[in-house]
């Protein structure tokens, strides 16, 4: 044949879309929140924000100058991306000093630790928000009210009420409220249209699927609605419980990281199942009111095992 076929070596389907595309696309996602926020709760916000991305990006360019590692790297937007979500996952009225030890840490402890991008085990932000709490508990949950409500310079969340038996301040907070943002919460996490918007981008871009953040959510509004009810069971306020604390953004943006999540979509409804089920469970019965950030971080250190027995056989593949 004067013509043979060539055959190379996998992979032989190719797409445009890369690491960097991926992360700037998320970091797009996510702004629609971040200025939510900062209408919100005032310009304090966005110092939070602009300190924690910086933050995480000089510790990302020191670590890599320190690695021999190409400091141009800084600009792929994963530190970037590290410093909005855990400023999305902090107070806004935080002093500065915070987002930037939690970036810090984050990076450095996070990720660079175990290698950089794509080698570490625990979503970065949230192992620099799960070091805020642990290390400053007080700022950690000190909430400050929307800038309009002149009459309270702080507020608890709604599901500060709901753990302390507050229902009557409960009962005065519509739904309209959860889903604009109109109550006290972290910086990126109160507006839930926003954070909606986002998602839906990153749906139409096919960066993430259905399965970790449906399969999330319904399992948080199932069993709140089962068993977290004032008159028995099934009589729990699900829609509540969806729209207040950090279940959006964590199940659309955190839950769906790539690198700490299972690979393949039995191991993702695992996943978002598990995230689910610990979320309610640390609502429910700890002292501590909202439970999204210690469930996607029990949940990564299970992401091996999950991979391990869900993921995919070669074709041809015989157990030996």
């Amino acid at each position: 044949m004067n013509n043979p076929l060539n055959v190379s070596i996998a992979p032989h389907i190719k797409d445009p879309v890369s690491t960097k595309k991926i992360m700037w696309a998320v970091i797009l996602s996510l702004a629609p929140a971040g200025a939510a926020g900062v209408f919100i709760f005032g310009l304090n916000s966005l110092v939070v924000i602009a300190a924690s991305i910086a933050a995480a990006m000089v510790t990302e360019s020191l670590i890599l100058a320190v690695r021999k590692k190409d400091t141009k790297a800084v600009y792929d937007g994963s530190a970037i991306l590290t410093g909005i979500l855990l400023a999305y996952n902090i107070p806004p009225g935080s002093p500065i000093w915070m987002p930037i030890a939690g970036s810090c840490f984050a990076i450095a402890i996070g990720k660079q630790v175990f290698g950089g991008l794509g080698h570490n085990i625990f979503n970065p932000a949230l192992a620099g928000r799960a070091f805020l709490m642990i290390s400053w508990p007080v700022y950690m949950t000190t909430w400050q009210a929307p800038r309009w409500k002149v009459d309270a310079i702080t507020q608890a969340t709604p599901l500060a009420l709901y753990k302390h038996g507050d229902f009557e301040t409960l009962r005065r907070i519509p739904y309209m409220d959860l889903f604009l943002g109109n109550h006290a919460g972290c910086i990126g996490e109160v507006c839930a249209v926003a954070l909606l918007l986002g998602a839906a981008f990153l749906f139409i871009k096919k960066y993430i699927t259905w399965h970790v953040p449906f399969v999330y959510i319904i399992t948080v509004a199932f069993t709140s609605w089962m068993f977290n009810g004032q008159k028995g069971l099934f009589t729990g306020d699900a829609l509540f419980f969806v729209l207040s604390g950090g279940l959006i953004l964590g199940a659309f943006f955190m839950a769906t990281d790539y690198v700490t999540g299972p690979l393949s979509a039995r191991g993702k409804i695992i996943f978002g199942f598990g995230c689910g089920i610990l979320t309610f469970v640390i609502r429910r019965f700890s002292g501590y009111p909202e439970g999204v950030s210690y469930a996607i971080l029990i949940m990564n250190a299970l992401t091996p095992t999950i991979d391990r027995y869900t993921f995919p056989k070669w074709f041809g593949w015989r157990k030996t």
